[in-house]
């Protein structure tokens, strides 16, 4: 943020100048929708920023075609009324900023992916899709197959099968980027299509709007009428009485008329506490896949393609150094490479593995395991299992009972610096080889069982969100 320069306000589009094309790419791909955010604050209206590359010349702002450039945002039914020191005005505050030329250029952060310029103008503000999400930037592997075909019968046939669609697994795993994917290929496939991509906080937010309002009718006309409807994180709309109630509805309106409804959420409906039992059954009656953490193969091949995305290259040393790292997710595996190539940038030195072992030493990964107490996991464990820790460390062998009890072994020995004889201790006085058989058979059974994996990333994740709070 530091090097980057807001260089005019075209339309409704503000241009951020960015030294290169990483940084674009990055600033466009994880800050855009947070600094839309603050701009919209600013200037008391909607704007979408659009990160480029590019020095500030005397005319104001890097080259960029007007077909190129975000579409204008779509006005809201009542206008946010702009700052106070803008209304004496009758300016915006940025309306004073140079403003971009409108030639044909291109900027090196353009973003292509396969689509029209047409497309990539319409869609970000019409559907809410992200134009950098499409199948062509989506690694299928055996982690995530289930999910990725499933979703390509529906965006190739909406509302014939697989509906609704249920994608479940942890944070970083590639869900909602699957959601972007199918919008794009069913607009490629049918422009005509109407199609909405929201997060369930998105629609929580609409439906108390429509409520203090009293815009109900506007509210179900906008969601009731279109052919695909995706809401991404629906786990959050658990103990939302009204909303719950206004997605029975819709859910309904659009099923009954053939509509495709595509959901995601961290964890299978079942598992979801505080959702209604006919939500659950209506979740329960579609396709239920589920996303688990990429495998070495599958951490492999999206690193090659995140690298041709960035234009470097990285030798296949360097690329097998980062796919064994202990990376959990998507997210981690792109944050590790952007490490490396922040600190290539930074000290001007060349993407080869010693730079990469230094950038990724084990510092972060030791520093969560000294923040994580043998406490925390048990309590994870119990919560996610819902059973007592008397139960957990007590002396019945029944499955329901050991299962967990060999998964809190796993994950002390895992998340902890507790030795066996620490983990047993813990686990009420029982010996360091049993902690170890315990520790053994998780390992062997994650090969194979996809349940016990997603139950264990789970668990995971709930333990990091809980360092981090």
């Amino acid at each position: 943020f530091g090097q980057t320069t807001l260089v005019g306000v075209d339309d409704d589009t503000a241009v951020i100048s960015a030294p290169n094309a990483f940084s674009a790419s990055t600033l466009q791909a994880r800050y855009a929708p947070q600094v839309e955010r603050v701009l919209g604050d600013i200037v008391g209206r909607d704007l979408r920023a659009f990160f480029t590359v590019g020095a500030v010349g005397t005319a104001g702002a890097p080259s960029m075609a007007r077909e190129q450039r975000p579409a204008p945002i779509a006005r809201a039914v009542v206008d946010q009324p702009p700052s106070s020191a803008s209304a004496r005005s009758g300016e915006h505050p940025l309306s004073q900023r140079p403003r971009p030329r409108r030639d044909s250029g291109t900027p090196a952060s353009a973003p292509g992916h396969g689509l029209s310029n047409k497309q990539l103008a319409l869609q970000p503000t019409a559907h809410g899709l992200n134009p950098r999400l499409t199948y062509d930037s989506y690694v299928v592997g055996s982690s995530n197959r289930l999910a990725h075909a499933a979703s390509l019968a529906i965006a190739e046939h909406p509302g014939r099968q697989f509906n609704p669609l249920f994608v479940h697994g942890g944070v970083g795993l590639g869900k909602t980027h699957l959601l972007h994917a199918i919008g794009h290929r069913a607009l490629e496939n049918n422009p005509d299509l109407t199609l909405m991509y929201v997060t369930s906080e998105t629609f929580t937010n609409d439906v108390i709007n429509a409520i203090r309002s009293q815009r109900m009718e506007d509210f179900r006309a906008r969601y009731r009428l279109i052919d695909i409807l995706m809401i991404d994180d629906i786990q959050f709309i658990a103990g939302k009485e009204s909303t719950q109630e206004e997605f029975f509805h819709t859910f309904n309106a659009l099923y009954q008329n053939g509509k495709q409804v595509v959901i995601s959420s961290d964890k299978p409906p079942r598992a979801i506490s505080a959702l209604e039992d006919r939500m659950r059954s209506r979740f329960e009656g579609g396709l239920i896949a589920d996303v688990q953490s990429p495998d070495y193969e599958m951490r492999t091949a999206i690193l090659g393609q995140k690298a041709e995305e960035f234009g470097i290259s990285l030798g296949s040393d360097v690329i097998e150094y980062i796919a064994h790292k202990d990376q959990t997710n998507i997210r981690e595996i792109e944050g590790a490479l952007h490490k490396i190539l922040m600190m290539a940038q930074l000290y001007k030195r060349p993407l080869n593995l010693q730079l990469a072992m230094e950038a990724l030493t084990d510092a972060s990964i030791a520093g969560r395991r000294a923040r994580t107490t043998s406490a925390d996991v048990v309590e994870a464990v119990t919560g996610y299992y819902n059973m007592s820790k008397k139960d957990l460390i007590g002396r019945q062998r029944t499955r329901e009972i050991v299962a967990p009890r060999q998964v809190a072994m796993y994950l002390l020995r895992e998340e902890t610096d507790g030795s066996l004889v620490d983990i047993g201790r813990e686990l009420g006085g029982r010996d360091h080889t049993t902690v170890l058989h315990g520790i053994e058979k998780i390992e062997r059974a994650l090969e194979t069982d996809t349940q016990l994996r997603s139950q264990i990333m789970a668990i995971r994740e709930s333990l990091l969100t809980g360092s981090n709070s």
